[in-house]
């Protein structure tokens, strides 16, 4: 019997299967992605036992919960069985997570206990997640994804580096399957960027071509993602926006799409100098979406988008420390 592994998945191969979103607004991909007026205080818009089930998630952190609500709404969107059943598979799947603010209230909780009561009155229950890791960890402990776990917090464009991650890992043959997204808890009230909450999760299922095919489902589109830096003082000069242009046309052209190619551009952006210089980079044909506070808008949009899928997609987004990432996404004409 052979033991040798599966030959390694390359980029072009890599499709998105399936799609999860929990919002307060909306649990579709298009409906979240476009959701306006979103409320700043959603009130009681989760309940874990009717998400998850009622025993063993009671004391999770909410970011957790979000994204195992998304995951298992992914996981059901890409038909596939419950992951667990194949010792060998378990070996080959591998979760990435992106997130900003997902642990800020809970330390801010925990310091007030430890200054107040001492250390002694912290919960067992909860005191591991003082450990930003753990936020994906039972992801995957609950779906035996045993190839890796991540946990990525670049400001703004950890969600979209959980996917360029992921698809770096199977490229590697790391890995052959993939679960990757960004989840956010709301800032505690008074915190810097605490109005521009975000609160929620976006859970995206990578996989090869041939495994879609077996399963005789249909792919979403291939994502693909590219992440850069522009440090914020050449974002402000002159020639800002003509770095980020150059650098959104080297990722388009390594994948075919020339300057004359129609495409869609959507930019969610802060009021930074480096949102500033992509915002004149992109052009006035852009959709411009106003940015939260962590790393979950940009992922809304890229579900949004792959949802309705018709031709490439280019969703961009910076961060004032000047993170930039680049998805492009494409249609699958060879998939049925």
């Amino acid at each position: 019997m052979s033991t040798s592994s599966p030959a390694p998945s390359t980029g072009d191969d890599l499709v998105i299967s399936g799609i999860g979103v929990v919002t307060p607004w909306a649990d579709t991909p298009v409906a979240a992605a476009a959701a306006t007026g979103r409320p700043a205080e959603p009130g009681d818009w989760f309940d874990y036992r009717e998400r998850l089930g009622r025993r063993g998630y009671k004391y999770l952190p909410t970011a957790t919960q979000y994204f195992l609500a998304a995951a298992k709404h992914a996981l059901a969107d890409a038909g596939e069985t419950r992951p667990g059943s194949d010792p060998e598979d378990e070996q080959r799947r591998g979760a990435v997570v992106g997130t900003n603010s997902a642990a800020v209230a809970l330390h801010e909780s925990m310091d007030h206990t430890v200054m107040a009561e001492g250390a002694n009155a912290l919960s067992p229950a909860t005191a591991p997640y003082f450990s930003i890791n753990l936020f994906g960890s039972r992801l995957a402990t609950e779906h035996s994804f045993r190839a890796f776990n991540l946990t990525l917090t670049s400001p703004r464009v950890a969600g979209l580096e959980a996917l360029e991650t992921g698809a770096r890992s199977i490229a590697a043959g790391r890995a052959s399957w993939l679960l990757a997204g960004a989840t956010e808890e709301a800032l505690p009230a008074g915190h810097p960027g605490a109005a521009a909450s975000e609160r929620g999760a976006v859970a995206l299922v990578m996989e090869p071509v041939a495994k879609v095919r077996e399963r005789g489902t249909a792919g979403y589109g291939r994502c693909r993602v590219r992440s850069l830096f522009l440090p914020p003082e050449v974002a402000a000069t002159p020639e800002g926006p003509d770095r980020v242009r150059e650098r959104i046309a080297a990722v388009l052209a390594g994948q075919g799409i020339g300057p004359g190619q129609e495409h869609r551009v959507i930019a969610v952006l802060d009021d930074s100098p480096v949102s500033a210089a992509v915002a004149v980079a992109v052009g006035p044909r852009a959709d411009l979406v106003t940015a939260g506070a962590g790393a979950l808008e940009p992922l809304l949009q890229v579900a949004g988008a792959l949802a309705g899928l018709s031709g490439p997609v280019v969703v961009v987004t910076a961060a004032r420390e000047g993170n930039l990432a680049v998805a492009l996404l494409t249609p699958l004409d060879d998939v049925v």
